[in-house]
This record gives C-alpha cells, structure tokens and sequence, in this order.
C-alpha cells in the first residue's frame, strides 16, 4: 500500500505541477500537436500520390498503355508537341484485331487555340480520342457520335466531327454547356474558321492531366495540329478480353511490337513516378525530416519543461524525495503531455488534411478522386 500510495502522491504532484504552470503546459502540447500534423500531413502526401495514381490510371478501364517514347515539347510544331507514335490509326487496329484484345484505341496530346466569340482566343491542352475512345465519364451531354465522319478507309478526306467534349473548370470558365459552339484549332487561322459543337461535359482528362482540357475526335486533332500525314499518337490504350490474362497479353504484345515500350497499369504509374523522382525524393526527405523533426521537436520540449522545473525538483530532493522519484514524476509529465498531444494532433490531422487538399487543388488545378 505505501508503494501505491508513493506512486499515487507522485501523480497527484505531477498533474499539480501542470496545472499550476498552464501556460507552459499548454504551449508544450501545441509543440506536440504541431509535430504530430507535419509528420501525418506529409506522410499522407506521399501515400495520396501513389493512391490517386492508382485511381486516375484505373478509371480509363484499360489494361495496357503502349507508347513510342515520350511525348516531347516540339515548338516548331503546330500545337508544341511531338507525340511519338505513328501510322497509329493502323497499329491499333491491327491491335484490336486480335483475339485476346476487345479494345485498341490511340490517344494524342496537343496544345490548341478555343473561343467562344472567335475574337478572344486562349490556348488549353486538348486531347484526341481515337475509336470508341477510353472510358470518358460524362457529366453532362450525350458525348460523341457513333463513328469518325473525317476519317474514311484510312483518309483523311471526310468533314471534320467538329465535336468536342470540355472539362468541368472550362465550362465554368467559358459558361459553356452541351449544344453550345467553340471555335478551336491548332493555329489561330484554323481556330476562326472551325466551329465545333459542345457534345459532353466530363471531368476524365481534366483529372488526370490537372489543367483545363478539350477533348475532340483524334483525326480532328490531327488535322488541325499537321498530324495527319504521318498519323500520330502519343499513347495506344488497350483492353484485354475477359477470358485473357493481361501478363500474357503483355508478352506477347511486347514481342511483336518490340520498338514500342508497353506497360501494364501499375507499370505506368511507375513510370510517372519515376519521371517525377526528383518531387518524390523531396517529398521522402520532408517525411524523414519532419520525423525527425517531431522526434527532436518533442524532446527539446519535454527537457526545457523539465529544466524549467530544476527548482521545484530541488526543493522535492532537499525534502527528502529520492532521484527515482524525480524521474518518475518528470517521466509521468512527460506522458500526460505526449497523450494529450498526440491525441489532439491525431483528431486535427483529417481537418488539416481537408484545408491542405482545398489549397493544393486552387494552386495546381489538380483534383484527386
């Protein structure tokens, strides 16, 4: 009993001691909690990355992703951008023809001009959808119509589509909505006498390049970006048969197609990483950092806190305390502080999370799903 009744005493001296000094109290555990949102905020960063990379690549519902290379910066080119792929129209068809494969379609990036008045023009990135395209999640509009009017037996000499579907951030902007026109082009000369109609509302490219975007036939970027000649795409998404293994699939496609670099969906999320491996090598070391950090942070704290109180534990010693007890009572504040810090920063941590994603999303345009 003189043993609980030691422990008891002690206890109630160190709860006594933070009350009486609140103020530094107080202060130390916002240290805590201020240690705990760095080191959970950046540690979600990094685990949000890989997670929305996951997410934006599985929404397109496509298996492979087939590529020539890089799409490059051009600015001798009509648009800026060189998309490697060519004669796709061709590959991918004969892609999609074969048993194990249900869908092949190309994609291209380019930069084009739009307005809705045909005076004022602004350049936003525009997307070109061959085929049956990739799984574009309309939020309103009935999107494209069946086939490619411009493209005809591998020609390009039927009438432009002149359709296109916009980001939601852009039909915002430009107080657009589906039936309304835009005229667009890869050059101004081209932008001015193309109109095209406003057939879909998504919010699929938008998401996953994290800028304003239009989205229109491929042949119809290709034409009016000077693609057409040589027929090129930066990207040829395919899908898999129900029945077929995508790692077989994988094989085999890589075999025939040795020149081009295929990818299955974990792989080009890799890829995109690796691109950015010099923000995610920062963004590990601010992790790293901010542990130790916290770590460094907590242990000053709790030091100065019991520097701070050398005269009170004088006066426990010269009253016949003993060291044990003394580290005992430094050790009880100690863990009282770190709960109630860590409890307090653990509850604001979605808070923070919340207010930090609102911020990212009005800097970059960037909106995770």
């Amino acid at each position: 009993m003189s043993r609980i009744r030691r422990y008891g005493g002690i206890g109630g001296i160190a709860l006594r001691q933070l009350v009486y000094h609140r103020v530094r109290t107080l202060l130390t555990i916002l240290g805590i909690v201020l240690a705990v949102l760095s080191v959970t905020l950046l540690l979600g960063i990094g685990a949000g990355v890989l997670e929305t990379g996951e997410q934006l690549v599985d929404s397109t519902e496509r298996d492979l992703w087939i590529s020539g290379g890089p799409t490059e910066l051009n600015p001798e080119s009509v648009g800026g951008f060189r998309n490697p792929i060519v004669d796709s129209h061709a590959v991918a068809a004969e892609i999609d023809a074969r048993d194990d494969v249900s869908a092949a379609v190309p994609l291209a990036y380019n930069a084009v001009y739009i307005s809705t008045d045909g005076e004022e023009f602004e350049t936003v990135l525009s997307v070109g959808v061959g085929g049956s395209g990739p799984a574009i999640s309309l939020q309103a509009g009935e999107g494209f119509s069946p086939g490619d009017t411009h493209l005809v037996d591998g020609e390009y000499t039927g009438p432009l589509n002149q359709e296109v579907i916009i980001g939601p951030d852009l039909a915002d902007k430009k107080d657009l909505a589906p039936g309304d026109t835009l005229y667009l082009g890869g050059t101004l000369r081209n932008a001015k006498a193309n109109e095209f109609s406003v057939v879909g509302i998504s919010p699929t490219f938008s998401t996953l390049t994290g800028t304003e975007t239009v989205t229109v036939r491929l042949s119809d970027l290709q034409t009016l970006t000077a693609m057409s000649l040589s027929d090129r795409s930066s990207l040829i998404t395919v899908t898999v048969t129900d029945d077929a293994d995508v790692e077989t699939v994988h094989t085999k496609l890589q075999q025939a197609y040795p020149d081009f670099t295929i990818r299955t969906n974990q792989e080009q999320i890799t890829a995109v990483l690796e691109r950015q491996a010099l923000i995610l090598t920062g963004g590990l070391s601010l992790s790293l950092l901010a542990l130790l950090a916290g770590i460094f942070f907590s242990l000053n704290l709790f030091l100065s806190l019991i520097y701070q109180q050398r005269t009170e534990f004088a006066i426990f010693r010269a009253t016949g305390g003993s060291t044990g007890s003394i580290l005992l009572l430094a050790l009880l504040q100690a863990v009282v502080i770190a709960l109630l810090g860590v409890s307090i920063g653990m509850l604001l941590t979605p808070i923070a999370a919340t207010a930090l994603e609102e911020v990212t999303i009005v800097i970059t345009g960037f909106e995770g799903q």
